[in-house]
């Protein structure tokens, strides 16, 4: 199986593939350990969305709700029950690749409720409770990149907790990640405090930023393009902005390590504040399945992939290092997009995308809160 496995290239590149996926099932069985063996897995996502999949019907739950039930938990501390749970063991699954990596990889991620998206303070508390309830030095905590979870991030990352910046889309709001995860560091440093085995990744998002852009091209497409040359330029740019946003994040990401700020924390040990390419299953079937894959591999990235990529990657990826190719390209396609023949309004679609994002991870988190009250009240012993 290795042999014909394309994801074991991407390593020679310097980064590392990670999955957008986890059950219990998938822990008991050993399939988990399966995917870091022979599919080069080398850390887990979650989100509220992958947990109510994994939840709701599933009856692998129903002996820990039973018991919640008989102590008489609430259904937010049962719902804390079965996902710090499963993220324990899946850490504790991921330990062997954590302790040989340095501490470089084999996390598993873990998002704070993603109703506090908007407030500081409380992200801040949560993101503490959850790291301290897990009790596990491979867990990291999501944050979302808002503009209330970045100082959550600075005060998170001076605790001294791994954090994941979730739902970026523009490289704006990468960059303002990078600097939250240096300043946290350097609170550390001042404090006298060891920063070496400190994480972080940004999570910044591809298909979704594409899904968008190409149903605005779309719809200008279906009132009629004025001329031959500006309906070809405008179905030229369709299934590549995500790709060349991520290729001018990762220039943003080189000028941030090259500066004297970060070298003062890099000769100190600190690790760098990687860049994760999530979102990563292409949505339109007219696209190449891995072209997310493909075209960003390079130094000090990660990608997470959900399992139907994971199986398509392996099978017939073209892995190459492609991250710092077609550069000038990209910085012109994003730039065009503002043009009078364009009119795309590039920083409008990304705060679109990101109260979107925050909203798909709300209603699976309110869906599975009430999937488990019902369940709940059909387990509850009949008194």
């Amino acid at each position: 199986m290795t042999s014909e496995n394309h994801i074991l290239e991407v390593k020679q590149y310097g980064q590392s593939i990670w999955m957008d996926n986890l059950t219990r099932d998938m822990i008991q069985s050993g399939e988990l350990k399966g995917l870091i063996e022979d599919r080069g897995i080398n850390g887990i996502t979650s989100n509220p969305a992958i947990f109510e999949k994994a939840i709701a019907g599933n009856a692998i739950y129903d002996g820990d709700i039973e018991a919640g039930i008989r102590e008489g938990k609430s259904i937010q501390e049962i719902y804390e029950t079965l996902i710090f749970d499963d993220i324990r063991n899946a850490c504790d699954v991921l330990r062997s690749v954590y302790d040989r990596t340095d501490g470089l990889d084999g996390y598993v991620s873990i998002e704070v409720p993603p109703n506090i998206a908007h407030d500081t303070e409380a992200t801040i508390r949560e993101a503490r409770r959850y790291y301290d309830a897990i009790g596990r030095e491979n867990v990291m905590i999501k944050i979302p990149g808002t503009t209330a979870g970045l100082p959550a991030v600075e005060a998170t990352i001076a605790d001294g907790i791994n954090v994941n910046v979730t739902l970026l889309f523009s490289v704006d709001s990468y960059v303002n990640t990078a600097w939250a995860y240096i300043r946290g560091l350097e609170k550390r440093v001042e404090r006298g405090e060891s920063v070496d085995r400190l994480a972080s990744v940004a999570s910044f998002f591809l298909s979704r930023i594409d899904s968008k852009i190409d149903g605005y091209i779309d719809d200008m497409l279906k009132q009629g393009a004025d001329r031959i040359e500006k309906k070809a330029e405008i179905e030229s740019i369709k299934g590549k902005v995500a790709i060349a946003n991520a290729k001018i994040a990762y220039q943003k990401y080189k000028e941030i390590i090259q500066s004297d700020r970060w070298q003062a924390l890099a000769a100190k040990g600190a690790k760098v504040q990687r860049l994760l390419w999530a979102s990563t299953s292409t949505k339109n079937p007219e696209y190449n399945d891995v072209m997310y894959v493909d075209e960003l591999v390079g130094l000090d990235t990660v990608n997470t992939l959900p399992p139907a990529t994971i199986e398509a990657c392996a099978d017939h990826c073209d892995i190459a290092d492609r991250i710092e190719t077609g550069v000038p390209e990209a910085y012109e396609l994003i730039e065009n997009l503002g043009t009078p023949d364009v009119g795309i309004n590039l920083d409008q679609v990304m705060d679109e995308l990101l109260t979107e994002g925050i909203d798909k991870f709300v209603q699976p988190f309110e869906s599975l809160m009430k999937s488990l009250e019902d369940k709940v009240k059909q387990l509850q012993p009949i008194s």
